[in-house]
């Protein structure tokens, strides 16, 4: 396994890669790995003759109050996770590497970025979309790999791969969860040990909402509104619900009334001073 730091010796080895012959698969990561980004990993590796996995906490992407300064780090750690996984690049760029002096540039994509998660942190997905094209364009890939517990962020990156002509494709990667439910996540480090206990709490009530939906309760404000009541019942509970809404699994839109599509229901919420994601597929 190789360390590459700069822009152009990871443009340069993945030219040469091209040249040879040799498919590529990204796997673009903030660090702190867990056992979601390793199976990024494994099926990258399935996929391509060689792997990349990028590390890089993308300053843009964080709103004024969020949590860059303290976004939790381990690349020692994470070095170890990528080898033990057989992955043959990681490229760890700087953000002065990423972003240099003058540096003025963003790719944006509309509509479906203004909802969700997208409502809150406005500048949020063009942060993603941005250093996203520039990761594509850095290690030409021909497979990029995302989990699906980012299902709004998935969604926005196949619009922006299909609208600016990326050759490559996009393949989105079920949900890893710890033995309780709770999605996987850099973040989950944030919770103490009482929180921590209150989290699965929230794929229980997503699974609720499915398990109603399966005895033919196809209305979608009756299914969030079971969620949020579940999430609620224990008016000791730290959850501060940000949103609860089922939207069209194709297209990203939101589904108001009957449910009658491929449907998945998403939430996000704070638990203390943590925010929180998940979906599940209805």
């Amino acid at each position: 396994m190789k360390q590459i730091n700069s822009n152009c010796e990871m443009q340069t080895f993945a030219r040469e890669s091209q040249r040879n012959g040799k498919s590529i698969a990204l796997v673009p990561t903030m660090g702190f790995l867990h056992e979601g980004h390793l199976e990024l990993m494994r099926r990258a590796r399935e996929k391509a003759d060689l792997v990349v996995v990028s590390i890089f906490v993308n300053p843009i992407q964080f709103g004024p109050n969020e949590d860059l300064d303290c976004y939790p780090r381990d690349l020692a750690g994470d070095l170890n996770k990528c080898d033990s996984i057989g992955v043959d690049i990681v490229f760890t760029p700087t953000p002065e590497e990423i972003y240099p002096d003058g540096f003025q540039t963003a790719v944006a994509v509309n509509k479906i970025t203004q909802v969700l998660c997208g409502a809150s942190r406005p500048n949020h997905f063009q942060g993603v979309t941005t250093v996203v094209g520039k990761l594509f364009n850095l290690t030409l890939p021909d497979f990029a790999f995302f989990g699906e517990k980012d299902f709004q962020q998935l969604a926005v990156i196949r619009r922006m791969v299909i609208d600016l002509n990326f050759p490559l494709e996009i393949i989105g990667v079920p949900i890893v969860r710890e033995s309780d439910g709770l999605a996987m996540s850099s973040r989950n480090a944030y919770l103490p040990a009482q929180q921590r206990a209150e989290a699965p709490a929230i794929y229980k009530a997503l699974s609720n909402a499915c398990k109603l939906y399966n005895q033919g309760i196809n209305k979608s404000e009756k299914l969030c509104k079971a969620v949020s009541n579940q999430l609620n019942k224990n008016i000791e509970s730290d959850f501060e619900i940000e949103y609860i809404e089922i939207y069209d699994s194709n297209n990203l839109t939101r589904i108001k009334n009957k449910i009658s599509s491929p449907a998945t229901i998403l939430i996000a919420v704070h638990l203390g001073k943590t925010r929180l994601i998940d979906n599940l597929q209805l």
